[in-house]
């Protein structure tokens, strides 16, 4: 999806059509203009970081970004269902690598940028090893951090083979400590999330809200495509779901929104959580944050219905807060949770 963020009259154009209500929101040290964020994969050379901050985003995340540039996976590598409102991709990283990202990032007046914190999506590189992606994500992390607010670790895409047993044992504490010494090193204070897995058991979950905390991650994202398949419900419905790749997209939402809530209630809310996966409607981004998300993305949305959706969510998030009598987006995280004494420990 590219959105032109050169020709001033469509930059204006965006700015009173599209630019939402604002609805200030807390995520770490931000104050964020609302608690709408786009998700990976949509600005994956960082090419459009003006139009996504014109079009009212409160945060982006572009990337992801590999140590290597590399192509990705053989085309087709990209599905769309209109009767699941669902995307299956393959992509695999195709990215012009962190390098190029970086000096692509440099170019943005700050202006264009101003108040929209920018994260960079780290990924592996297909020729790196997982013994030695440690040094692949660090090496990105490094190169991006003069140019980026902070960084998701992305241990859970399906499209590149093996890199979700990053997300198991050792390999997750070795590849934190590594970005989060390098985080360090390049002056810090630039928080470093973890993006997980939909299809992960509470056991799963257990490990990697425990290693990444211990790490010092500031915080989680959740979660990524899934392995999962709707039912199919005719011919053309079962070509789609018979496809390789992550789903996204409605499919998905359920189960993130069952994944939120675990963390939320594992971390007794101390440990942000920005809430992704099938977010179309107000009411799958308030589902979201009353479960325990801090701030939430969209991707397959701004496919299916445009870019006005984002507008469309943010005034139905202002009426949801007049609704139950709430001033602000903070007083809605993790209201679901409110007074049930039977969470997970």
């Amino acid at each position: 999806m590219r959105i032109s963020n050169k020709i001033p009259p469509i930059r204006m154009l965006m700015k009173v059509l599209l630019h939402p209500r604002a609805l200030k929101t807390k995520l770490l040290d931000w104050d964020l203009r609302g608690p709408i964020g786009l998700a990976a994969g949509m600005d994956k050379k960082a090419e459009n970081v003006a139009a996504w901050h014109n079009m009212g985003f409160g945060f982006i995340e572009v990337g992801g970004f590999t140590a290597h540039p590399q192509e990705g996976n053989p085309k087709p590598r990209m599905f769309r269902s209109s009767t699941h409102k669902a995307l299956i991709n393959r992509m695999g990283f195709n990215n012009p690598g962190s390098e190029k990202g970086a000096e692509t990032l440099a170019k943005v007046p700050a202006k264009a940028r101003q108040g929209m914190p920018v994260f960079a999506n780290l990924g592996r590189s297909k020729s790196t090893s997982n013994e030695d992606a440690p040094e692949d994500y660090s090496t990105s992390l490094a190169l991006l951090w003069p140019v980026v607010e902070g960084f998701v670790v992305n241990v859970s895409s399906p499209n590149t083979p093996g890199l979700r047993d990053l997300q198991k044992g050792d390999a997750l504490k070795s590849l934190l400590e590594a970005c989060i010494s390098m985080e360090e090193k390049c002056g810090g204070g630039k928080p470093v999330f973890v993006k997980i897995a939909p299809d992960l058991s509470n056991e799963a979950l257990d490990h990697i809200i425990d290693v990444s905390r211990q790490c010092g991650c500031a915080g989680i994202v959740a979660t990524n495509t899934t392995l999962e398949r709707p039912q199919a419900i005719n011919a053309k419905s079962e070509t789609f779901v018979k496809q390789e790749g992550g789903l996204s997209g409605k499919p998905l939402n359920q189960r993130s929104t069952e994944v939120i809530h675990y963390i939320y209630a594992k971390t007794k809310g101390k440990w942000p959580i920005i809430g992704v996966g099938g977010i179309s409607s107000t009411e799958d981004a308030w589902q979201k944050i009353i479960n325990g998300a801090s701030v939430v993305q969209i991707y397959s949305a701004l496919v299916f219905k445009g870019p006005s959706v984002l507008k469309e969510i943010q005034k139905g998030l202002g009426n949801k807060l007049k609704q139950h009598g709430i001033s602000s987006m903070s007083e809605a995280v993790g209201l679901a949770h409110r007074g049930n004494e039977n969470e997970p420990e």
